[in-house]
């Protein structure tokens, strides 16, 4: 177990350096994108299936290993594929990614994460203990909780892989919508800030605490049960 978890720590150390020595972040640039609009067309028309199955694949690995450039590839899928196509690569490629950073979490990296951010993860772990599903949705919603810092929290608490999938796929839909449908008009984009509005930001946030309801819901009720009276609570359990 202990080799498994140096190699796959040895392959993410010689993914982000490849990135990095090979300087591949210049190509996830909102100039770059709209430079190369044209080209990556037409590779889509040319080779349909495969340029759709690599596209995909980009976005795992970007995620799964915390790369920088998920907007710019939310964009492109946007500017490529159109709106209903671009958002469903963009949601599954995403989707998949979290899922292999929630499993290396969980399954290689645990105790680094504790470790690492044991400070930042006290609140999240609670409130998954307590209400997964509507709470990941809620940190997958607002935009203040880093994506890849969820999945890597979200990996060493004892979420379900199910409610944790689930959960993603539902909550990242809002956002790769915006900015897929941003990328379905390119030429009007100058930089992206300009997607990522504070009053798009604001609306993630309405939904965040929308979906958070059932979790206050619950801690209100725990609340008043606990301020209830002991024999006031038992009458009420024999009526």
């Amino acid at each position: 177990m202990k080799a498994r978890k140096i190699l796959i720590l040895l392959v993410f150390a010689a993914v982000a350096v490849a990135f990095h020595f090979l300087d591949l972040g210049k190509y996830l640039t909102l100039e770059s994108l709209k430079a190369n609009r044209a080209r990556l067309d037409d590779l889509r028309v040319a080779h349909t299936f495969l340029f759709a199955a690599l596209f995909v694949l980009v976005y795992i690995v970007q995620t799964g290993f915390s790369l920088p450039g998920a907007a710019i590839l939310s964009l492109a899928a946007g500017a490529i594929f159109g709106v209903p196509q671009g958002t469903l690569f963009v949601v599954t490629g995403a989707t998949i990614g979290a899922i292999l950073a929630f499993l290396v979490s969980r399954t290689l990296l645990r105790d680094w994460v504790v470790r690492k951010f044991s400070g930042r993860m006290e609140g999240i772990d609670r409130g998954l203990r307590e209400n997964g599903f509507s709470y990941l949705l809620f940190l997958r919603l607002v935009p203040a909780f880093p994506f890849f810092l969820v999945n890597l929290a979200c990996g060493v608490t004892g979420l379900p892989l199910r409610t944790y999938a689930l959960g993603t796929l539902f909550g990242i839909m809002p956002g790769s919508l915006v900015f897929v449908n941003a990328g379905a008009s390119l030429a009007a984009i100058d930089s992206v800030r300009q997607v990522a509005s504070p009053r798009v930001l604001g609306s993630f946030a309405l939904l965040g605490l929308f979906a958070l309801l059932p979790t206050i819901i619950n801690a209100v009720k725990k609340r008043r049960e606990g301020d209830t009276p002991p024999f006031d609570r038992i009458g009420k359990g024999k009526g």
